[in-house]
């Protein structure tokens, strides 16, 4: 709500303190009459003195919408503000495209081979960021392919560019780099992905991909946080369709193995690989088989955690 020492002009801008508008004229004077006091001609963009007419300033920048809303949804649908910041394109989200074929497609015959050519020209880039480019996409397979959330992409994608600054991927590959990255960035929030599922998205060997995210982590200066068995349980318990109530048993019983010492040495897919075998025994589909199948292990392996779980932990379902 206006105050007696506000004005605003139009229906949306900021009000403006009357003391501050009369001193920032105070320090304009017309250089005909001397007098302080102007108008501004928004469609002329021109400000003139309103005691002889004179111009005293033009080309005024006009700020204003180009378009017209008559109502509140009309003006939500028109406003914009530009493409959002990000790390996942190499010019952040800024460059302006010129046009696609369909759209040159209509413009005269005599200005459409003006426009390819500029088109050509804005497409050029220097080496350094073509590969940018490159090792950005090779992030986005990967991260379709294993299903990650994009907070993960974008912040991959800023480390990537990092990683591309320091020349850490020169002589070690891009798939190998970005694999590496992506592993760091997946594990630190909590949505892992182990290194096999990291080396199949890649196409690298495992044993290079667990020594590349290793200098990768170092160069970095990145803590490698521990994979936790309670971050794989979302993911594997909704393949096996356990619920959530049964999700959170298993958390449960994490928990109390936690206490017990008895997931020291053991990988997270084995311990919960064995709790989901536990809480979801008494459903006739959930068996160790299709446990080994969905988390990735042996039937062994979940027979062997299994039986140690039962043997330290009291479960109470």
């Amino acid at each position: 709500m206006s105050t007696a020492n506000e004005t605003t002009t139009g229906d949306d801008t900021i009000p403006v303190k009357n003391e501050q508008k009369q001193q920032a004229e105070d320090t304009l004077r017309c250089p005909n009459c001397g007098a302080t006091s102007f108008e501004h001609d928004d469609s002329q963009g021109e400000m003139y003195c309103r005691d002889c007419g004179t111009i005293v300033e033009d080309k005024s920048i006009d700020t204003s919408k180009e378009w017209r809303a008559f109502d509140s949804g009309e003006k939500s649908k028109k406003s914009r503000s530009g493409s959002a910041f990000t790390y996942t394109k190499s010019d952040r989200g800024f460059k302006t495209r010129i046009g696609h074929s369909g759209e040159l497609n209509k413009v005269s015959g005599d200005k459409r081979g003006k426009y390819y050519r500029m088109r050509k020209w804005d497409r050029r880039k220097e080496s350094k960021e073509r590969g940018l480019d490159k090792a950005l996409t090779e992030l986005q397979k990967m991260v379709s392919q294993l299903g990650l959330p994009d907070s993960v992409y974008e912040e991959a994608a800023r480390l990537v560019e990092k990683a591309k600054k320091q020349d850490l991927i020169k002589g070690r590959g891009i798939e190998k780099t970005v694999a590496g990255v992506l592993f760091l960035v997946a594990r630190n929030q909590e949505v892992p992905r182990t290194l096999e599922e990291l080396a199949e998205a890649a196409g690298v060997k495992k044993r290079d991909l667990g020594k590349t995210y290793r200098y990768v982590a170092r160069e970095l200066e990145m803590d490698i946080q521990p994979a936790m068995p309670e971050h794989f349980i979302p993911r594997y318990g909704q393949k096996l369709g356990l619920s959530g109530k049964k999700q959170g048993q298993a958390r449960r019983l994490i928990e109390k193995a936690r206490e017990k010492g008895v997931l020291a040495g053991r990988s997270p897919k084995s311990i919960v690989a064995a709790v989901f075998y536990i809480v979801g025994k008494e459903n006739p589909d959930i068996t160790q088989k299709r446990i080994a199948e969905v988390v990735g292990v042996t039937e062994v392996t979940v027979r062997k955690n299994y039986s140690d779980i039962l043997d330290e932990v009291d479960v109470d379902l």
